[in-house]
């Protein structure tokens, strides 16, 4: 890299203070995330020179943009920024990315990269992998996508459903009827549900019908049209599950199928997501989108932990390919 300066001009003392941060905080976090570059704020200009200055001028220019639009630049926000403007990513283009406005007029949208191609790839694609560790978003966004799909006419319901598989548990040892069987399992889709078009929406779409809810094996012999279908926790389906599964879907319908592959829990380890994309990832319609520690939105330990189970995979991985 070359030296070189420039100066960004920020319109605006509300702006200069929501991009620098109370007491500076995150001009000092900017900082040492671009230790090459000089940082010097004189009223509203950012002066920048030194190695690097380029980059740190994309990030204080997507920060002033996203300002502008009302983005709430927390610290959270500010790391991702981070990030996305050093892997050449543009984070005013996937804070603005709406999705769905939920319940209370909270818009939905994307919070990383990888989670925007995700959304993009469902809203593109008749059937949509989303594999990636634990608090990435996939079912998240999957049930954001269907409430969207539903709202704008383009589906008449919403199915969910889900391998019964737990360690050590069985949906015969639960108590009450099916539905309440089956609720356990799909607790993470009705909390989604449910923020989305909050308790009353919830209750009417079930009543009605427009939200069913299932077990995967009670998809044999259904063929699913014009319905948007969910398919969670796929890593834990069989082979044999998983193609019954991709043969049910039917005209005007589309498909997510979610899961995380260093979890698997089906007997035999014999995982029906496992080895999918080279037989699939040809066929026109089909996309698969693969999610990593930098798309996790929960609390910045879960990141760490999957940061640290994926460079322990990968060291495996180096030491089986050179023995």
């Amino acid at each position: 890299m070359t030296e070189s300066s420039t100066i960004i001009r920020v319109p605006g003392n509300h702006l200069i203070g929501a991009v620098l941060g109370e007491h500076d905080c995150h001009l000092r976090r900017i900082e040492a995330a671009l230790p090459d570059v000089n940082i010097t704020v004189r009223g509203n200009e950012v002066h920048l020179s030194g190695v690097g200055s380029a980059i740190a001028a994309t990030l204080f220019e997507e920060l002033v943009m996203l300002a502008e639009k009302g983005q709430r630049l927390d610290e959270r926000t500010l790391e991702r920024s981070i990030a996305m403007v050093l892997d050449d990513e543009r984070p005013s283009q996937v804070f603005s990315h709406d999705i769905l406005r939920a319940e209370k007029g909270r818009m939905i949208r994307p919070k990383s990269a990888g989670q925007k191609r995700y959304v993009e790839a469902i809203a593109e694609n008749v059937i949509t992998f989303g594999i990636g560790p634990a608090g990435t978003g996939k079912s998240w966004l999957a049930v954001a996508m269907a409430v969207r799909a539903l709202q704008a006419g383009e589906v008449d319901r919403i199915i969910l459903t889900r391998p019964a598989v737990e360690a050590g548990e069985r949906l015969g040892f639960l108590p009450g009827d099916l539905m309440a069987k089956v609720d356990p399992y799909l607790r993470p889709l009705y909390d989604a549900l449910h923020d989305m078009v909050g308790s009353d929406g919830m209750d009417r779409y079930l009543e009605r019908g427009v939200v069913e809810v299932a077990p995967l094996a009670f998809m044999r012999g259904r063929t699913l049209n014009s319905s948007f279908i969910i398919l969670d926790e796929a890593q834990n389906t069989s082979p044999e599950q998983m193609k019954m599964f991709l043969t049910r879907i039917g005209f005007g319908s589309k498909a997510v199928i979610t899961g995380d592959v260093t979890q698997v829990d089906v007997q035999g380890g014999r995982s029906g997501l496992l080895g999918l994309e080279p037989i699939l990832g040809g066929i026109d319609g089909v996309a698969f989108v693969a999610l990593s520690g930098r798309d996790v939105v929960r609390h910045r330990i879960v990141q760490d932990i999957v940061d640290a189970y994926e460079r322990v995979a990968g060291s495996k991985n180096d030491a089986g390919a050179t023995t």
